[in-house]
């Protein structure tokens, strides 16, 4: 039996990117709302935890780049097999999506296991900061699994349109952590007083549940996708080397931001703890807006790469214009919030005197770049929906470390802390010119290739 158009061909575009998006930024900005919380909890233990978690968070980071770049890849593959009717393709994509899942989650546990000490070594050399944080990235490495599983299971979901039921998985974990943090932190309700550990336990324990509550969904939900253990368990060498064809080239852009994240930790770190205590709360703050952003790019990607395979070209323009519009609008939201309130949003962290005068003048410089990073987000949905992740990669390489920790380095040695900032929005324009660039190719070719094609049809 014939099975009928998706959704993603026939919806009206503005409506279509709304539903597939919004329960993503929803739950996203619940995701930012609990990383948030967790380094709140944490800052309540003393200023030296909270660096820990920081020091801690390019590890992660790298766990999420891997996930979530596997993620991307099975979900263009997987979108645009739908849009182009090939369905045995789009189960290849999903049953071997999960095998190599189980793969990285293995990977990073042995990395947790017996690396975390070392990696937060390399960073720091105060005791107490060295065994809060290999405590808190051997938890969260060393049982990673859940992670991992979960951001493939919530890709599924996503890339046949089903994105209310994803942001179900990923708001009941991310409220299992909220709920958990305070109780295993500070040994609350008969639990035992962990500390630092509780935090990554009350983490590890959300991200199980959300991974649980995701197979289910897909297993009862999600009718476009067959699974089978033959195909989990006898995967298709062209179907893992598509997968990563798309990413790979995303992994490593965010494997990139880990490496920019590490070395700016060691730049800022010269001037003292609190400097990179800073910079840690900038990145957890600056969650609450460019989790939304990225929710919108994931609810984007699926939409342009199944009109891509069915050939719909004014969909796809039009596809491309509305998400620009509102990733620039959420960002200059974010550029507003942190101008005006920097000394508030601190002190949600029981900032000290020497961390507000260091970050009010931080946050206040590194937003200047937000409106610009949200166009550049925005642009980067065409490249992996197109299956042109490098040039995403191109970007990210360019802004991050052509430049940024580059121009960081410089500041920190011909100027105090504050001149490091600065940094940022100069390497954000340098993306900005990049990705215009790329963009405009990418628009010029695909959409004169689709009017072609639609031009020799009888």
């Amino acid at each position: 039996m014939a099975r009928e158009e998706n959704k993603m061909g026939v919806m009206p575009v503005k409506k279509l990117i709304i539903s597939m998006s919004l329960p993503m930024m929803v739950s996203m900005l619940v995701q930012a709302l609990y990383n948030v919380v967790d380094s709140i909890f944490v800052s309540r233990i003393s200023e030296s935890a909270l660096t820990a978690v920081t020091l801690a968070f390019p590890m992660q980071n790298m766990m999420i780049a891997l996930g979530s770049g596997t993620g991307v890849g099975i979900n263009a593959l997987l979108s645009r097999s739908l849009g182009e009717k090939r369905f045995e393709r789009s189960d290849a994509a999903a049953n071997t999506g999960l095998l190599l899942t189980f793969f990285n989650s293995v990977l990073f546990m042995l990395l947790g296991l017996f690396a975390s000490g070392a990696f937060i070594g390399t960073q720091i050399d105060d005791p107490e900061i060295l065994a809060y944080g290999t405590t808190y990235l051997t938890i969260c490495c060393g049982m990673g699994a859940g992670v991992f599983f979960q951001m493939t299971f919530e890709r599924l979901l996503q890339s046949t349109g089903l994105t209310m039921y994803s942001m179900v998985s990923q708001l009941l974990g991310a409220v299992i952590n909220i709920i958990f943090d305070p109780i295993m932190i500070f040994g609350l309700l008969g639990f035992p007083k962990m500390g630092v550990a509780g935090a990554a336990y009350a983490t590890v324990l959300g991200q199980c549940v959300a991974a649980a509550v995701g197979c289910v969904l897909n297993l009862k939900k999600n009718k476009e996708i067959h699974f089978s253990l033959k195909g989990i368990l006898h995967p298709k060498a062209d179907v893992v080397r598509e997968i990563y064809f798309v990413g790979v080239p995303s992994i490593l852009m965010m494997s990139i931001g880990s490496l920019m994240t590490y070395m700016m930790n060691r730049i800022l770190g010269a001037f003292s703890a609190t400097a990179t205590a800073v910079f840690g709360v900038y990145f957890k703050l600056q969650s609450f807006f460019f989790m939304p952003v990225f929710g919108l790019n994931n609810g984007v990607i699926p939409v342009l790469a199944y009109n891509f395979g069915a050939r719909k070209r004014d969909r796809l323009r039009e596809a491309l214009r509305f998400s620009i519009t509102l990733a620039v609008c959420i960002m200059t939201a974010g550029f507003l919030v942190f101008q005006l309130f920097p000394g508030q949003l601190l002190s949600l962290f029981d900032a000290s005197g020497e961390m507000l005068k260091l970050g009010k003048p931080a946050l206040r410089v590194i937003s200047l770049s937000f409106p610009v990073a949200g166009m550049c987000i925005a642009m980067g949905s065409v490249f992996q929906a197109f299956s042109k992740s490098y040039y995403s990669l191109i970007v990210s390489v360019g802004r991050q470390l052509v430049v940024l920790v580059p121009v960081a380095w410089i500041f920190s040695k011909i100027g105090g802390v504050g001149l490091v900032w600065w940094a940022f929005p100069i390497a954000e324009t340098v993306s900005a010119v990049l990705s215009v660039i790329f963009y405009r190719k990418m628009y010029r070719e695909h959409m004169r290739e689709l009017k072609e094609e639609e031009m020799a049809r009888p």
